[in-house]
């Protein structure tokens, strides 16, 4: 008899498909179509809202602002990025990878995500308020605060990763793997319907626990 599988699944998470070579890219545009390129270097302030960005690697960039509100990233890998905001609000990911670099606010509200992988990244400001994601993998990251308010996730594991404030206020969980994540503080713990904690972290939850059921804890 065939060994049934137990909650919560793992995120099915693979890495971009990319070409064993890629063109030199000049830039990514506003409303642009980006197929097969590799980018080295990017303005202070880039602007490619609702560009098409497929099979293509950035690598290296030093930017300000990266603006990526409505763009649609399928197989695109990112390697030690420095932004101070990166802003890809109502984005379309697909099959993407972000490794090493620091950004300070990552704004990923309203996305649909599908496949992506944040690894070895110190990011102060991460928020996934609203957006759908499905197949999301953290690991090795410092997140200062974690934004997921009426979130939707399905198959998503935090490893090795701090957080050091968790808002989780309006989250529809399911197969989310939390043991891997260190909190500091967790707003909402009663939207966590559908988590997978660690005895150690309800351990140190109990008081946040004990007041999403309405339990009051007095010595």
């Amino acid at each position: 008899m065939a060994r049934r599988e137990e909650h919560p699944f793992a995120p099915r998470v693979s890495a971009p498909d990319l070409p064993a070579e890629l063109a030199a890219g000049d830039g990514l545009r506003r409303d642009g179509e980006h197929f097969q390129l590799l980018f080295t270097d990017l303005d202070e302030t880039t602007d490619a809202s609702h560009a098409e960005i497929s099979e293509c690697r950035l690598a290296g960039a030093s930017v300000d602002a990266l603006t990526l509100t409505g763009a649609s990233l399928v197989d695109v890998e990112v390697d030690q990025l420095r932004a101070t905001t990166v802003s890809a609000r109502g984005a379309r990911l697909r099959r993407v990878r972000l490794t090493g670099g620091r950004i300070g606010t990552l704004d990923l509200g309203m996305t649909d995500i599908d496949e992506i992988e944040l690894r070895g990244i110190r990011i102060d400001y991460l928020t996934l308020g609203g957006a759908r994601i499905e197949d999301m993998l953290v690991a090795d990251c410092v997140i200062g605060s974690l934004d997921l308010p009426q979130a939707t996730a399905k198959r998503v594991r935090f490893a090795e990763t701090r957080g050091d404030e968790v808002d989780a206020r309006g989250l529809r969980a399911e197969d989310v793997d939390l043991r891997g994540l260190e909190m500091l503080s967790l707003t909402d713990a009663a939207a966590l319907r559908g988590a997978t904690l660690s005895s150690v972290q309800v351990e140190r939850l109990a008081r946040s626990l004990a007041s999403a059921l309405g339990i009051q804890v007095t010595d």
